[in-house]
């Protein structure tokens, strides 16, 4: 039987393939661009796109953040003022770390420390801290620091820092909060912080193991996002032998808290 013919050139039918044989397509056809249009040449696609390094050449960049969390009046156990604020300045690696927290009454400073620290991210929501923690009442005392912080599973916050003093004592902090979001403006947290210490301070009026702990929930409202004042209730407890060296130590009787969160 004769072969059939080969279809025309410019019929419109391509050749059918050979049987076990894919069909390859057409090469693309050039596109002609008007004579004004450069040709696009290769410092034209490193200028479009550059090699990032992922987040290398974004730690290049300084940044900075402070945020005054607890700047707050508490009534229960008598008036005090209370406080709470962190801040940082550098990338998304690397960073210089501020925190300081402290209350007082009575127009004077009961407790306060201030903490200056360097944090390297380790983990897409976690970072390791280290520096010195400086207190300033009761007692003049310097520690060495060391923690972790960061986003918890189902969104909790957490900061755990263990401290060496100048004098060889050990202590202990850690952080957990949460925010509940009623609406897109109103906010309830919850938060909980306990402190140790490893041995006995009767001139800082702490007792070794579990010193003290607070409890508190504060609902804020967010007229901006940087600024949002709140309401709440919180409980401050000594345990232990600080309640027996420290006899003004709080026995966690409520405290009706108001005050503001506020950054920039």
């Amino acid at each position: 039987m004769p072969a059939s013919p080969a279809p025309a050139a410019g019929s419109g039918q391509a050749a059918a393939a050979p049987k076990g044989h894919l069909e390859t397509a057409p090469p693309p056809t050039s596109v002609l661009l008007p004579p004004w249009v450069p040709e696009i040449t290769e410092e034209m696609r490193r200028a479009a796109f550059p090699e990032t390094h992922g987040h290398e050449a974004h730690d290049r960049r300084v940044n900075g953040f402070f945020l005054f969390d607890r700047l707050e009046w508490q009534s229960g156990e008598g008036d005090a003022l209370s406080w709470g604020n962190r801040g940082w300045v550098g990338g998304d690696i690397n960073r210089a770390w501020f925190r300081t927290e402290g209350h007082g009454g009575d127009g004077e400073v009961g407790e306060a420390d201030v903490e200056l620290l360097y944090g390297r991210a380790i983990h897409r929501w976690w970072d390791v801290v280290g520096g010195v923690r400086q207190d300033i009442r009761p007692d003049v005392r310097t520690w060495m620091a060391v923690g972790v912080q960061g986003l918890a599973p189902y969104f909790f916050e957490v900061a755990a820092t263990a401290y060496v003093s100048d004098q060889g004592r050990t202590a202990a902090r850690v952080e957990v909060e949460y925010e509940f979001l009623l609406t897109n403006r109103l906010i309830l947290q919850p938060r909980g912080e306990v402190t140790l210490f490893g041995k006995d301070d009767p001139a800082a009026g702490v007792g070794d193991g579990l010193s003290s702990g607070e409890l508190g929930v504060r609902l804020r409202y967010e007229f901006r996002r940087e600024f949002a004042p709140y309401l709440g209730v919180s409980w401050v407890r000594a345990f232990g032998d600080t309640r027996r060296i420290d006899a003004d130590a709080p026995v966690g009787a409520p405290r009706l808290v108001l005050g503001v969160r506020t950054w920039f």
